[in-house]
């Protein structure tokens, strides 16, 4: 079963032109049409250089030092708090040495110039780290005094896909901020304003390669609410809820973590290499809904990396139900003598800040 998946994943990216580590990059924005035929319907990723949104006055405007703080003085926004900059992701279990747990941020509304300190003063040392990802349309809710700084939609992408976005989100973070694999049921039109994002993918035929597994469910709360700055500790959802996640770290912080990560999960570690790209101040990134992404970032001059995205519903169509056939078979979790494009050892010398 294990070498049949392996040709899965080797064909897959063969049809998809993906025969290096590159996402295709287009000078211009696609016509609809295009858009469609060579990116939606395969299901392949694109990046378009910063003539898409050069019209915005974002552009301009957001990666400036003060522009943002003036604008939303006195608006309260959402700032999300983890000791260690990684929210949705594994952490180890509060309660049983050696497990681990999928543990989610603490939440905290403050005024917008106090949750920028918040984020400039990021410090997984010092056991806080803010980012602004409140993901629920909150470019249109809580920050909607500088929404028009941005077009409404992608025209070009609302044709192909026959619809106008479902969410449009905003993001403000620094170095210390990373997101684990995941996907989402969305396609996803990113925009980076200030800053670089860096993106791991994975298309959906490679879901084995993250060893998803069933992890219960935590939440950072504060030791004392009143804290300007908090200190946070974890604590079990209760009544217990369960949430599968992905169990493989690409960047372990050591030697000895790196065996561990590459003994228990081979399939990620020894199959090809992930799709690696770099979306730059101005550019787009399309996501195809269901590609599993690992995502950190470099802040602009500014000392932050904002970005919006434009999520759009995907369709649940008939590639949803083969991609639920493939996620039904079951895979060992045990090392392949088949390594002919592993990327372990490459692994072994890079480190994310």
């Amino acid at each position: 079963m294990e070498q049949s998946v392996r040709e899965l994943w080797a064909e897959s990216r063969e049809l998809l032109g993906l025969h290096s580590e590159d996402v295709p990059r287009a000078d211009l924005p696609p016509t609809p049409l295009a858009f469609l035929r060579d990116h939606v319907s395969p299901g392949r990723p694109l990046i378009i250089s910063a003539a898409a949104t050069r019209h915005w006055p974002a552009a301009s405007l957001w990666p400036t030092e003060s522009y943002l703080s003036d604008a939303l003085r006195s608006t309260d926004v959402s700032v999300h708090l983890t000791p260690s900059g990684r929210a949705d992701a594994l952490a180890p279990h509060p309660r049983r040495p050696g497990a681990k747990c999928f543990a989610s941020a603490h939440v905290r509304r403050v005024d917008f110039p106090s949750a920028v300190r918040l984020i400039r003063g990021s410090d997984p040392a010092a056991g806080l780290v803010a980012y602004a990802q409140q993901q629920d349309d909150c470019l249109r809710g809580e920050y909607s005094a500088v929404a028009g700084d941005v077009d409404a939609h992608v025209p070009w992408a609302s044709e192909a896909l026959g619809c106008l976005p479902e969410a449009v989100n905003l993001w403000i973070g620094n170095s210390c901020s990373v997101t684990s694999f995941h996907k989402d049921h969305y396609d996803n039109i990113y925009v980076v304003l200030s800053g670089e994002k860096h993106f791991l993918l994975l298309p959906p035929t490679e879901h084995h390669r993250l060893h998803v597994r069933d992890y219960p469910a935590a939440s950072y709360v504060t030791e004392q609410e009143t804290e300007e700055v908090p200190r946070l500790k974890l604590e079990m959802e209760e009544p217990e809820r369960i949430v599968p996640w992905s169990s493989v770290d690409p960047y372990p912080a050591s030697p000895e973590d790196m065996a561990a990560q590459v003994s228990s999960f081979p399939l990620y570690f020894k199959g090809p290499r992930p799709i690696r790209c770099t979306v730059r101040a101005g550019e787009m990134l399309y996501l195809p809904s269901m590609w599993f992404h690992h995502v950190s970032q470099s802040p602009g001059p500014n000392g932050l990396t904002i970005a919006v995205n434009y999520w759009y519903d995907m369709q649940f169509d008939i590639k949803y139900a083969y991609f639920n056939f493939l996620r039904s078979l079951e895979i060992k979790d045990s090392p392949s003598d088949n390594n002919d494009d592993g990327f372990e050892g490459e692994l072994k010398q890079k480190k994310v800040s």
